[in-house]
């Protein structure tokens, strides 16, 4: 029904399965957008350890994520993810082909649009980044430059 009467399709990640199942029902020429999460900082380490204390939830399935219904519920489904798990769901630090392979994997997916959710305070070092290495990897231009 969603892809009949929906304006588009916004999935968490490279949802495949989930973006075939809309456009065979209905939403093939609708636009679907996909998120990834990452964290960008200047090491792997700070970055992991950032995602842990701001985002633990990231690896939390889907189930599991809307049937906690209050914040301690999801504090304490947080404090069973480990750094390691996180890293598995989030791109974390600053390889550039790790963010390029997360953003390509949506696109793979189906994903007609892809939105990228940094965690953590270092909003113009991940703009930076941004600018510098993975935008130009799609053809876009720094506005800044422009």
């Amino acid at each position: 029904m969603a892809a009949r009467i929906g304006d588009g399709l916004i999935t968490v990640g490279a949802e495949e399965k989930t973006i075939k199942t809309f456009n065979s029902s209905g939403g093939r020429k609708k636009p679907k957008y996909a998120q990834v999460t990452v964290c960008w900082a200047k090491s792997e380490k700070e970055a992991r350890r950032t995602a842990l204390g701001v985002w633990p939830i990231a690896p939390l399935p889907w189930p599991l994520i809307v049937e906690l219904a209050i914040p301690r519920y999801f504090e304490e489904a947080a404090e069973l993810v480990t750094e390691q798990k996180l890293a598995e769901e989030v791109v974390c630090g600053p390889d550039p082909k790790k963010h390029l392979e997360a953003i390509q994997k949506c696109a793979d997916a189906g994903a007609d649009y892809v939105s990228v959710h940094q965690i953590g305070k270092d909003q113009e070092g991940f703009f930076r980044f941004y600018e510098r290495e993975i935008l130009p990897e799609f053809g876009i231009k720094s506005r800044r430059a422009a």
